[in-house]
């Protein structure tokens, strides 16, 4: 195939995904963590003032924001939300100032949703544009095509790339800090050790999880020299450290640093140093939180300061875990087994069986060669690479306790496209001619299926879960959260009380839209943690509130439960969308 032609059709296969993306996020109504990102950017922007939302970095938020400045909104700098006089704010203070931007300060949310999207879906499009340059460059045209309809055709990038989230962005900042670290690597040129130090500290400011980019670096750096076959191994091993260390540096200064500063000119000092340390009171490794503090304290030291505290508050998260429904159980400790079955559910099937279909193939085929370890990483030091970043992440994802979707493994999914397109091409190629024509012919009608599996999906990627858990439609009996339910069903819960004429509906929603403000005095609120007999009339209670409240407890689990197992004698009349179930109680 000519590259002419190539280029074309992943034009045409971005295209694609640019529509659906696009006309799928304008149905859907605002997300939980949405509520909070979009306030955030938009602060960050016109206060430069950092006090919102920083256990996230800002990067992602700052370019949601850039289309806002455009639209003459205003921002409610007098709210309590906001000034935060009394004492440090509690971590839900992030979406009341949300619930007042948007929904209170007299600005349309219909536009703030919209216009703050669009440039997530530009990040979107570029991570998949690189997925394909850089398959491409791996195995050629075959491959770039094959990696890139691999991402475009993931239900779990078009649910999230619409977003104001950071997942998307840290999976694109992990493709490019390793695609120039890489090149660095091979070529330690100025050039690129510039490169890879600026790709490297933007990484760091799309999310904080990618930290794990420096212990990946950092044994790249050290294995890339000792596998060359020249004499002076250790002292290139110096060498390669030292400019390691520059690129690091260059990282941290020309781009943490001054991005940084530029978030906290407006952020009083005093104020920093008392949200920091109400933000690193749980932290158990006390050095840590006093060093950040002291940094704070320091005029040149304060924007490194703020970015130390989101680190922190990100691995205090981690550690800690949050209240989650899984498998019929709920947990706020995590489960072991989390992100390989949520990963085995979300992504879609045939995707699954090609990825089987590389693991047996490259099995026999290690299985006819002589192996030796450090030649194979010598001639395969890519691919070592990304299968290296992949047990890092995924190894930490495991052991952490924080499973609240799939989303949060998103940044693996390049890697794991690019590996397995490229492990279709030298499967099929050592086939024999007939197995071959065979092998081709079951991998289209696999990316057939793929293609076709978007298609259908469409508008509701949020929700998707593939044929192994019965479809979308039964996604919510394994997981909701960000999985399955995110608030993205209102504006069809709207439709449907409008269409039906409801005076009066009790509702229990999980998202990010304000029901008061669309809905009024119809608006009745459910609390099912208060009701004694069940109310009658028109009842919505979304899945995620309902399955925490019907949920089995794990052991240990010392929350409430059971608060809507009332509900579970009546028949819902009606599900809006996939994550919204309405019922009627006479």
């Amino acid at each position: 195939m000519s590259n002419r032609l190539t280029n074309a059709l992943a034009f045409a296969i971005l295209a694609l995904m640019l529509i659906l993306a696009f006309y799928s996020m304008k149905v859907d109504s605002l997300t939980f963590d949405e509520l909070a990102h979009i306030p955030a950017g938009y602060s960050y922007l016109t206060q430069k003032d950092y006090r919102i939302n920083p256990e996230h970095p800002p990067l992602v938020k700052d370019l949601a924001a850039i289309p806002l400045l455009f639209l003459d909104l205003k921002f409610p700098k007098d709210n309590p939300a906001w000034t935060q006089d009394n004492a440090a704010p509690a971590w839900w203070v992030q979406f009341d100032l949300g619930t007042e931007f948007i929904y209170r300060s007299g600005n349309d949310p219909r536009d703030i949703i919209l216009y703050s999207r669009i440039p997530m879906i530009l990040l979107l499009l570029l991570l998949g544009w690189k997925i394909f340059f850089w398959a491409k460059q791996m195995g050629g045209n075959y491959v770039g095509l094959a990696a890139l309809s691999l991402f475009a055709f993931s239900p779990t990038f078009l649910a999230h790339g619409r977003l104001v989230t950071t997942d998307v962005g840290a999976a694109l900042g992990v493709v490019v800090s390793t695609y120039l670290w890489l090149a660095f690597l091979k070529d330690p040129s100025k050039k690129n050790i510039f490169l890879a130090g600026l790709a490297f500290g933007l990484a760091m400011l799309l999310k904080f999880s990618l930290i794990l980019l420096i212990p990946f670096f950092g044994i790249l750096t050290i294995i890339y020299p000792l596998i060359q076959s020249n004499k002076d191994k250790f002292k290139n091993l110096a060498l390669y450290l030292f400019k390691a260390v520059i690129a690091g540096l260059i990282g941290l200064i020309l781009v943490i640093w001054p991005v940084y500063q530029f978030h906290v000119s407006n952020y009083p000092v005093e104020r920093q140093i008392r949200d920091t340390a109400a933000d690193l009171a749980p932290n158990k490794v006390p050095i840590l939180k006093n060093l950040t503090l002291s940094m704070a304290k320091n005029p040149l030291l304060r924007p490194l300061a703020q970015y130390f505290r989101g680190v922190l508050m990100a691995m205090q998260r981690t550690s800690f875990g949050n209240t989650v429904f899984f498998l019929g159980k709920i947990s706020a400790s995590g489960w072991k087994y989390y992100f390989p079955i949520i990963y085995l559910l979300k992504e879609p099937l045939p995707f699954h069986l090609m990825t089987l279909f590389v693991i047996i193939g490259m099995i026999f085929l290690i299985r006819k060669k002589v192996w030796n370890l450090a030649n194979w990483i010598r001639e395969n030091f890519t691919v070592f690479s990304l299968l290296l970043f992949l047990g890092i992440y995924w190894s930490t994802a495991i052991l952490g306790k924080l499973n609240i979707g799939v989303r949060h493994i998103l940044p693996t999914f390049p890697f794991i496209y690019l590996l397995v397109a490229l492990g279709l091409k030298t499967v099929i190629k050592q086939l024999a001619e007939k197995k071959q024509r065979m092998a081709l012919a079951i991998t289209f009608v696999l990316f057939f299926w793929l293609f076709i599996s978007a298609l259908l999906t469409f508008p509701h990627y949020i929700s998707y879960f593939n044929e192994l858990a019965g479809g979308t439609k039964n996604g919510y009996k394994y997981a909701v959260d960000s999985n399955y339910d995110w608030g993205q069903d209102f504006y069809r819960l709207m439709a449907f009380i409008e269409e039906k004429k409801i005076d009066k509906i009790y509702i229990d929603y999980f998202g990010g839209e304000n029901i008061e403000y669309w809905l009024g005095d119809k608006y009745i609120k459910l609390d099912p943690k208060q009701i004694k007999e069940p109310p009658k009339g028109w009842i919505a209670v979304s899945l995620n509130q309902f399955m925490g409240g019907v949920a089995e407890p794990v052991p240990g689990f010392d929350q409430e439960i059971g608060y809507y197992q009332w509900l579970n004698q009546y028949q819902p009349v009606e599900r809006i969308g996939y994550s919204i179930l309405i019922y009627h109680i006479d």
